[in-house]
């Protein structure tokens, strides 16, 4: 069958486990650093020529695009997990019409979030009590980035396609093409073009059309098996829920995850622009940092689901615990990383003149690297019991991390201000790595009996 001679596709149902999420891990690692740099690189470039009332007033607007770029990531990820699944049950059909649904479905998504994005986010500025200094600021960059966040999807949902065919390198290639047209625009509407701010923003968001652009070509020219006819076009009611039940649930946790956020930026706001500026400086780096522990996550995600697809649960347990072994190595590599160099990566975004942010940043750096290995462990369960198609569960856990971010902001960062902060994040993953774990135990064993079932 054509289907067959996709170049991008990955049976990862065959093969050695360990070095199957290995190898598939590094190009996702590289991808979501990635990916993680387009805010790093509007964090660095505003910071360093625009001043750091200008990076408070970008940095604060982090929760803000956590919340709704967060609920797009995990979106699409689950509308793709079905996409996995079918690849591995080899049923070609099902994948084309998964697609077909993926594409509909994020395109709807995309211009329903616009609309509530850029009518209420000044609202929800004023909500988290930004200060006057910087609002008109962080109006100015959150605006356009909701406006432009169709751009966001559609590059999310085709690099989630492809992987779920297995394919982890080329979606990696075409966020690197995206990021470097993206720093080739920032300094050019910056500084030549004079555009502030919104300058920023906007460089972001015409990068993101171009990256969307090149995903389609490939797809177009190299990936037929994702190619839907006329035929497709139908309504198929149970494969549509079978989208939605997976991915709005996982949309809505990220959601869940980045209201607590919103309601931490609050309490952070309180504490003046060095605060706001040290937090959202380290934020970046922290945000990098756990990117290989989110990379075997996501890797063992496609893995489970293609796994599961196939039926053959054995391999998915044996594939969970060699990730496990695999993340929590690169969590404590991180971890000493960011202790012993946090000084230097904060003066990178403000300079080594301001001794106070660089300070406040490697407190953040420290107590988060303390708990690197917590949220390794989170990323793993969640992400497999995802690639299960599970979401109930999952979603809970967002939750977790919902409520023990509000405690630290009601409780902490009034008590012992910005250190009170910087312990949101550790005490939200041990909260929501709670209940995952007690799933994945009880998920673990109905796997290992419909293994022996199957012998």
């Amino acid at each position: 069958m054509d289907e067959k001679k996709n170049s991008a596709v990955k049976d990862l149902t065959e093969g050695s486990p360990a070095k199957l999420i290995f190898y598939f891990t590094l190009p996702l690692l590289a991808g979501n650093v990635f990916q993680q740099l387009f805010g790093f690189v509007d964090t660095l470039i505003v910071g360093r020529f625009l001043g750091v009332e200008a990076l408070a007033a970008v940095g604060c607007t982090g929760p803000m695009m956590f919340l709704m770029l967060g609920f797009v990531m995990g979106m699409t990820s689950g509308f793709s997990i079905y996409t996995g699944q079918r690849f591995g049950a080899k049923d070609f059909a099902g994948i084309r019409y998964s697609s077909l649904c993926c594409i509909s479905l994020s395109i709807i998504a995309s211009i329903l979030l616009a609309l509530i994005g850029v009518t209420f986010c000044r609202e929800l500025l004023e909500l988290m009590q930004t200060p006057p200094e910087i609002i008109d600021g962080a109006y100015s960059f959150i605006v356009i980035i909701y406006g432009g966040v169709f751009g966001f999807i559609m590059l999310q949902m085709q690099s989630n396609l492809l992987r779920a065919l297995g394919d982890s390198k080329m979606p990696t290639v075409f966020q690197a093409t995206t990021l470097t047209i993206n720093i080739a625009l920032e300094p050019v509407a910056i500084i030549l073009l004079d555009l502030g701010i919104p300058g920023a923003a906007g460089a972001t968001i015409v990068s993101l059309i171009i990256g969307n652009i090149i995903h389609f070509w490939y797809i177009k020219n190299k990936v037929p098996l994702l190619h839907f006819h006329h035929d497709d076009f139908k309504i198929d009611k149970h494969v549509i829920w079978e989208h939605l039940r997976i991915g709005i649930p996982m949309g809505f946790q990220s959601s869940i995850i980045a209201i607590g956020a919103v309601v931490l930026q609050m309490a952070l706001n309180t504490l003046g622009s060095i605060a706001v500026a040290s937090f959202a400086a380290a934020h970046r780096v922290d945000g990098i940092a756990v990117m290989p522990m989110m990379s075997f996550g996501v890797a063992i995600s496609a893995y489970t689901a293609q796994n599961f697809g196939a039926k053959k649960f054995a391999r998915i347990n044996e594939g969970v615990k060699k990730c496990i072994w695999m993340s929590c190595s690169f969590s404590l590599a991180v971890a000493a990383f960011n202790v012993f160099f946090g000084d230097d990566l904060i003066a990178i975004f403000v300079g080594p003149e301001q001794t106070q942010v660089i300070d406040y940043g490697r407190l953040f750096l420290i107590i988060n690297g303390g708990f690197y290995w917590v949220i390794s462990l989170l990323f793993i369960f969640r992400f497999t019991l995802q690639g299960l198609g599970e979401s109930i569960i999952p979603t809970i856990a967002g939750a977790m991390e919902l409520i023990m971010r509000i405690l630290a902001a009601i409780f902490l960062v009034d008590y012992w201000g910005y250190f009170g902060a910087c312990l949101a994040s550790p005490l939200a993953w041990i909260g929501a790595c709670i209940p995952l774990t007690i799933a994945f135990m009880i998920v673990r064993r109905r796997l290992l009996k419909l293994s022996t079932d199957d012998d």
